[in-house]
């Protein structure tokens, strides 16, 4: 029996998840309005350690809050939640997972693929938030092509023109190297179809784009139209369920520019709970949806049952 391509990566994917340890259901959290559709789905989950959060410098009462979320060991294994969303005749995917190449936990957007019976050849666009690993490197399959090859691509210019320039391999920070280079390599197989988008620009029908920079240097969020709400779409410009919300002002050691990222942290968080506007985090618990809440001098997150 010959084998397909699709077939191929299914089995290599399976492996991969067979080996995966732990092993984890594939949350998905659905918001329906009238013929538009969007899924979050499990790229399965990230492992990290809990100093990865800050850097060199631990604030005093990190543990305390850790501890109140139950992150008790010297790891953290934050959820990475892929949004979907299917509009007439368009299927789009915000940012793709992090492929087979990162983590053995992660990388796993084609089971939750095939739980919701969509195919590599349904989605029209690919849209990205940024180009950190977890969220650009499942864009190549395993022989090396486009996991998605009908799709168009489209990326905010600023963090095009950063991951793309020939420089940043040599000036980014000696922990992110290898982040640059995976970046690099992968947008060159863009090159000729990606489209570059600005700030607050309608990039799609019903999305559009908000810079929220820090994370990275052209981070993006997305408010997307759903009906006669709007859900935004913030990737990794809210980082985590806990530090990020009860201490917002705290320097992120994943922010690439940590000051600039407490500030687009803020400015989304007391935008998110003033608004009560749903949102999506790429590492937020049980599919990523739900809301800020402001508490005292922070905000929590309060989440919707996947």
């Amino acid at each position: 029996m010959k084998l397909t391509r699709r077939q191929l990566i299914q089995s290599a994917t399976a492996a991969a998840a067979a080996t995966a340890l732990p092993q984890r259901m594939w949350a998905q959290s659905t918001v329906q309005a009238g013929d538009i559709t969007l899924d979050t789905l499990s790229d399965g989950n990230l492992v990290l350690p809990k100093s990865f959060a800050f850097g060199e410098t631990t604030p005093a009462g990190a543990d305390d809050v850790f501890a109140k979320y139950g992150i008790t060991g010297d790891t953290m294994t934050p959820d990475c939640n892929v949004t979907l969303l299917r509009s007439g005749d368009r299927t789009i995917l915000f940012d793709v997972g992090s492929g087979q190449e990162f983590m053995p936990s992660a990388g796993k957007l084609l089971d939750a693929f095939d739980a919701l019976g969509v195919d590599i050849y349904d989605v029209t666009d690919v849209v990205f938030t940024h180009a950190h690993p977890d969220h650009l490197w499942g864009v190549r399959d395993d022989f090396g092509d486009l996991m998605f090859p009908d799709a168009a691509y489209h990326m905010g210019r600023t963090e095009w023109d950063y991951w793309t320039d020939e420089n940043t391999v040599s000036t980014i920070d000696e922990g992110r190297v290898t982040f640059a280079v995976g970046a690099k390599n992968r947008l060159e197989m863009l090159a000729e179809q990606i489209n570059l988008f600005e700030d607050d620009q309608e990039i799609l029908p019903g999305v559009l784009s908000r810079l929220t920079p820090g994370h990275t240097p052209g981070h993006m969020a997305f408010e997307v139209q759903m009906g006669s709400e709007n859900i935004m779409i913030v990737g990794d410009s809210i980082v985590n369920h806990h530090i990020a919300f009860e201490h917002p002002t705290w320097l992120a050691g994943s922010d690439q520019d940590p000051e600039l990222g407490v500030q687009t942290r803020v400015g989304l968080l007391d935008q998110l709970s003033a608004s009560q506007t749903r949102l999506i985090g790429f590492h937020l618990p049980n599919g990523g949806l739900g809301r800020a809440e402001r508490r005292g001098d922070g905000f929590v997150f309060v989440g919707e049952d996947a």
